[in-house]
């Protein structure tokens, strides 16, 4: 096997493993919250995916370190890693308190933004968020913990922190949301991620690469430290940002469609997770080793990236195949009616070129994120939603297939632009041309 493409397995396993393990903590709080009734469950929804929105902030700081850190470590320069972590620590206490004191203040209009008229569900989210939001503390924290240690080469400690939290929030969730309803869901989720975090802290200060940077005189002051950060994990959260954005738009051009249509579509993109969660830990690997190479020259950046792109290729055809194939059956596991399984079982089995276009692009992107291009691939992704957005309302009187097409026609702009760029970077390789400046 390809040197590069077995890194690239080694350290993406842990990462999809950790992944999935983060959404199963929602799936838990969602299903023991469902006992208390429908606003309950619409509350905690919306507490949710607020809390993925707010994940695109600890990108900032989180992402940015994991590079500056595998850099650094590339590098064998332990003075860069004391200030890559410094540097981290320092963004993260800044942005840290703005989000959870202004969460806090701010958690009623935030409920009633969302939820509008409904009240008890209003009521309840506004008591969920008041745990919640300043618990973003715990969170954010836990995110840089996770960066740091990826940044380092280790996977697997994130992988263990993930499956901790969650299992502890399998135990607590039901004596706490049975003693105090839906702030017990919030409590029980800020309490076991503050054990993985205190565990993850201690992980810190027995790594021997972290030991040995603690130790180095430090590389550059903390304000100059912090602005690294911020330049290099920007980008990043810029583009998480509008890939969430897109997509919260594509659900609203899809339900023009009709009710059963975007029931399908919502039950649907969930199933992908499974399959979208193994091409971003693909693509975290690829960030990584990238990084942990960077000097090796742009065929070794080549190397990575196609190895990379088979990677995550092999799985986005397994994963479309696995789809067409069981779709009928997915859908009903689901529990959905007649007219919302043919609609959900017509679009996986349409979404397969997608899949697959989605899955070397993801792949790709973690080559720029490693090499300094996360810049560049934003105006890619700004790009693609640019594209996708029109012609997913153009081609929406097609029904999902339509919309699956779009989604295929937008990603394939995206994959033939970072070839593009990929390309031209390793011939702008010896005139000293960064990767983020050939865009």
């Amino acid at each position: 096997m390809n040197a590069h493409r077995k890194q690239l397995i080694a350290l993406a396993r842990p990462v999809y493993l950790s992944l999935l393990a983060s959404v199963a903590s929602g799936i838990i709080n969602t299903v023991w919250v469902s006992r208390l009734g429908g606003p309950a469950v619409a509350a905690v929804a919306v507490a949710t995916n607020t809390e993925n929105v707010l994940l695109g902030v600890a990108l900032v700081f989180a992402s940015g370190t994991t590079v500056l850190v595998a850099h650094a470590r590339g590098a064998r320069d332990p003075a860069a890693v004391r200030a890559a972590v410094r540097g981290g620590w320092a963004l993260c206490a800044l942005v840290t308190p703005v989000v959870a004191a202004g969460g806090l203040l701010l958690r009623g209009p935030l409920a009633g933004l969302v939820l509008g008229g409904d009240g008890a569900a209003r009521s309840l989210a506004t008591a969920y968020f008041a745990i919640s939001l300043p618990g973003m503390t715990v969170f954010f924290a836990q995110q840089l913990v996770d960066g740091i240690l990826k940044g380092t080469g280790d996977t697997r400690t994130p992988m263990r922190l993930a499956l901790l939290a969650n299992a502890l929030i399998l135990l607590c969730d039901p004596v706490l949301i049975h003693l105090y309803g839906v702030r017990g869901a919030a409590a029980s989720t800020v309490l076991c991620r503050a054990v993985a975090l205190a565990v993850g802290l201690r992980a810190l200060r027995r790594s021997a690469l972290l030991r040995t940077a603690a130790e180095a005189p430090p590389a550059a002051p903390a304000r100059a430290a912090l602005r690294r950060t911020l330049t290099t994990g920007l980008p990043m959260s810029a583009d998480f940002t509008v890939r969430q954005s897109g997509a919260l738009v594509l659900v609203a051009i899809v339900a023009r469609l009709g009710v059963p249509e975007v029931a399908a579509y919502a039950i649907a993109y969930k199933v992908m997770y499974v399959a979208t969660m193994a091409f971003y830990a693909v693509r975290q690997a690829a960030a990584i080793h990238t990084a942990h190479t960077r000097g090796a020259g742009a065929d070794a950046r080549r190397d990575i990236g196609r190895q990379a792109v088979l990677v995550s290729a092999a799985l986005g055809l397994t994963a479309s195949a696995v789809f067409a194939a069981t779709a009928p059956w997915i859908m009903a596991a689901f529990g959905a009616g007649p007219e919302v399984a043919r609609q959900g079982a017509l679009f996986l089995r349409c979404v397969g070129p997608y899949l697959l276009l989605m899955a070397c692009f993801i792949a790709l992107g973690g080559v720029f994120e490693g090499s300094g291009g996360a810049p560049a691939l934003l105006r890619v992704t700004l790009l693609g939603t640019a594209v996708q957005l029109p012609l997913a309302l153009a081609l929406g009187g097609l029904g999902l297939p339509g919309v699956c097409l779009a989604l295929a026609l937008s990603m394939a702009v995206q994959c033939a632009t970072a070839t593009a760029l990929l390309r031209r970077a390793g011939h702008h390789e010896e005139a000293g041309t960064p990767l983020a400046r050939t865009g």
